[in-house]
């Protein structure tokens, strides 16, 4: 919801207008069209840059719930910086005593082997981005990588990195 819902006083007039803010600006938050946003990149030691690479986001924010998708694809001047990679989020996670405030998904295409992957992230309260991306290791089966410049693989020109999924928002 776009703000808190009015609390009715008995007797009150009912107008045109409180019905349009009360009742249709909501339904238009919920069934609206979704928004661009541009994700950070970052890496826990040397930051990457995205040269000639595309990095795109769109989200849906219903009340405190965001529902989002991110896409990075590797362009030919493309650096992977060093470190543990994060990708930007839309709007500020919530705090959560006890718990995480959604679970993401990614998925990874690449021309190498393998060609296509799909890993988990947890998300910690109250951060605008992702923190730790685990996707399957190439080198111990049933065991996760922390995902960093070079591992579980190096990424090339073309390769491309999408992030998907839905979480509950600060506000």
């Amino acid at each position: 919801m776009t703000f808190a819902p009015k609390t009715w006083v008995v007797g009150e007039v009912v107008s045109a207008a409180i019905l349009n803010q009360e009742i249709r600006d909501q339904l238009n938050s919920i069934f609206g069209a979704w928004s661009s946003y541009t994700p950070t990149w970052q890496a826990t030691t040397t930051q990457p840059v995205l040269g000639n690479g595309t990095l795109v986001g769109r989200y849906l924010k219903v009340g405190r719930t965001v529902t989002f998708t991110a896409q990075l694809t590797i362009g030919s001047t493309t650096t992977l910086g060093s470190g543990n990679q994060a990708l930007g989020l839309p709007v500020l996670t919530a705090t959560v005593s006890n718990g995480s405030p959604g679970v993401l998904d990614i998925s990874v295409s690449r021309g190498g082997t393998p060609n296509f992957v799909m890993g988990r992230i947890p998300l910690s309260s109250a951060t605008q981005a992702t923190g730790t991306i685990w996707l399957p290791s190439t080198v111990t089966i049933g065991d996760w990588d922390a995902w960093t410049h070079n591992a579980p693989y190096t990424l090339a020109a073309g390769d491309t990195v999408r992030l998907y999924g839905t979480y509950q928002s600060a506000t």
